[in-house]
């Protein structure tokens, strides 16, 4: 189809460019009479159809003659058939022109999920998608999941966002139910050490057809963080390698994800280096600018460049960037994501819930200062309070 809307325009002029070069080819634009040729008549009425014929010529012309010049034949050339770009764009903007305030404001929000109680949730706030925790599959099969998120979806009035982390290792919610899968997804680190990238790729494939198969379409993954020291609180969720091999990690898993209808969140940007837990406190980093251009941001440039949906901006105040304000509440932060990076996508918070931005929320209210700074979906699992 997008071939065929790039071709359309041009099949059109070629069609008026045929149309014109035949009409031309019809007319008689030489001098009245030259070049003609009479017959020599044979009989009585020949030579009186030779002079009718040759007066009707003499005063076709001598009307031709005197007749003012023609005025030019005018070609319309139709406008340009719409990008599928441009078609897409059409179709949010009438979405949002139906929306009332009320529902704008709930799409911003990634919620908990809240069982058999989201339903009435979303008829109540609209919110634009729920975040499952490991407590939401525990109780569940894949069969009753499948259809509790498959009604809600019909319950929606805008496509819904049905999110899980399931990275692998550390934090499965998922798999580390029997019901689901065997045994839980290994770690990025244990894969890629003993499988390499293609390791890599038949994890993801797994992951993503596992979730797809539940009703999800969002992995909040992959963690795109450099962490190689054992101390450090994002080692065992990073992949380990350097900033290079991090990068291909993550371009494979957003790439093969997308294969199979599962969007990709990029994490925890700007990069979390050696920063402390952000569940349990405001954190900071302070490197250089230069360090995190030659090092961190280079798996996120690579899973952006892949199509990544989303982006998550971490809680850490990071001094290069903004020295006053965590990344998720840093309009500095969103800039060089947009402009630096050229993310277009949607930017989404880190749990709002969690103390490092809980302890620094000037407002009281992190989601204001999120919405403020550029933010466009905040992800709350304490959304009653955020709300």
């Amino acid at each position: 189809m997008k071939k065929f809307l790039i071709r359309l325009p041009l099949l059109l002029l070629a069609a008026l460019f045929v149309i014109a070069l035949f009409s031309c080819r019809t007319r008689d634009f030489s001098p009245a009479g030259a070049g003609r040729v009479p017959l020599k008549p044979e009989t009585a009425a020949d030579s009186l159809s030779s002079l009718a014929d040759s007066t009707a010529d003499s005063t076709l012309d001598s009307t031709l003659d005197s007749a003012p010049d023609a005025e030019p034949e005018t070609v319309e050339i139709p406008e340009p058939a719409p990008t599928e770009e441009e078609l897409r764009e059409a179709v949010i903007d009438r979405i949002l022109s139906e929306m009332t305030m009320e529902e704008k404001l709930g799409q911003m929000f990634l919620a908990a999920y809240s069982g058999e109680n989201t339903a009435e949730i979303l008829a109540q706030y609209h919110f634009g998608g729920f975040l499952l925790f490991a407590a939401d599959f525990e109780a569940e099969t894949p069969e009753t999941i499948a259809a509790d998120l498959a009604a809600l979806q019909e319950r929606a009035a805008y496509g819904l966002i049905l999110a899980v982390d399931e990275e692998g290792g550390t934090v499965t919610r998922i798999s580390r139910y029997p019901q689901y899968r065997e045994t839980p997804f290994p770690s990025p680190r244990e894969i890629y050490h003993t499988g390499g990238m293609e390791g890599i790729r038949a994890d993801a494939i797994e992951k993503a057809r596992l979730l797809s198969s539940l009703g999800l379409n969002l992995n909040m993954a992959p963690v795109c963080d450099i962490s190689t020291e054992a101390g450090d609180f994002m080692y065992a969720r990073s992949l380990g390698e350097s900033a290079e091999v991090t990068a291909a990690f993550v371009s494979l898993v957003v790439e093969e994800s997308q294969q199979l209808g599962i969007g990709s969140v990029l994490k925890h940007f700007p990069g979390y280096g050696k920063a402390v837990d952000t569940h349990t406190g405001i954190a900071y980093d302070y490197r250089t600018y230069h360090e995190f251009a030659a090092c961190d941001l280079i798996p996120f440039q690579a899973g952006i460049d892949s199509g990544a949906e989303m982006v998550m901006l971490s809680h850490i105040i990071v001094s290069a960037i903004d020295p006053e304000r965590p990344a998720s509440v840093s309009d500095k932060a969103v800039t060089l994501l947009r402009n630096d990076l050229g993310f277009d996508g949607v930017i989404i918070t880190d749990d709002l819930a969690m103390a490092g931005i809980t302890n620094f929320s000037e407002t009281g209210y992190a989601a204001l200062d999120a919405v403020m700074a550029g933010c466009d979906m905040l992800c709350c699992s304490n959304w009653k309070e955020q709300y």
